[in-house]
C-alpha cells in the first residue's frame, strides 16, 4: 500500500520564561491578553470544542481568516488548538493551511519552560507559511514572555 499523505513539517520553539506556569497559562487563555502578544481571538474559551477565530491579512481568495478549534485543555500544562486559514486557489502566502498549534508548559527552577509546535505544514504547499510564521512565533514567545504577569 502506498502511502500518499504529503510530507508535513512542523515549527518548534522552546524557551524559559521567567513566570510560573500558572502565570503563563494565564497569558495563553485569556483572551485580552492573547491580543497584546498575537493576535486578538474573537470567541476564545479554553474549553475542548471551542471554535474561535483570528484575523491577518488577507491574501487572493482567502479572507485573512484563522479558523480554530479548541482541541485539549490540561491547565497549566497544555493547550492545543487547530489552526485553519487560506484558500486551495492561493499559491504561497494564503495557501490552505491545515495546522494543529500546542503549547506544553513545564515547570523550571528559574520559570517555565514553554514550548510550543505547531505541526501539519504540508510541503511544499505550506513552504512560505512555514518559512514565515517559524520567523514569527520565535519573536512572539518573548512577546508571550513580556505580557504574561501583566494584568488582563
Amino acid at each position: 500500500m502506498i502511502d500518499l499523505k504529503p510530507a508535513t513539517q512542523a515549527i518548534i520553539v522552546d524557551e524559559i520564561l521567567p513566570h510560573a506556569p500558572e502565570t503563563i497559562w494565564k497569558a495563553l487563555t485569556s483572551s485580552r491578553l492573547i491580543a497584546r502578544w498575537i493576535m486578538e481571538p474573537t470567541g476564545f474559551a479554553p474549553v475542548v470544542g471551542t471554535r474561535f477565530t483570528f484575523r491577518t491579512t488577507p491574501a487572493g481568495a482567502w479572507d485573512g481568516t484563522i479558523h480554530c478549534q479548541v482541541l485539549e485543555v490540561v491547565p497549566n500544562e497544555r493547550l492545543s488548538y487547530s489552526w485553519k486559514g487560506g484558500d486551495d486557489g492561493n499559491v504561497g502566502y494564503g495557501s490552505r493551511l491545515d495546522t494543529v498549534v500546542t503549547w506544553t508548559l513545564s515547570r523550571e527552577e528559574d520559570g517555565t519552560r514553554v514550548r510550543l509546535v505547531h505541526a501539519g505544514f504540508e510541503l511544499p504547499r505550506n513552504e512560505i507559511a512555514l518559512t514565515n510564521m517559524g520567523r514569527g512565533w520565535k519573536s512572539i514567545l518573548p512577546r508571550l514572555g513580556d505580557v504574561a504577569g501583566e494584568d488582563d
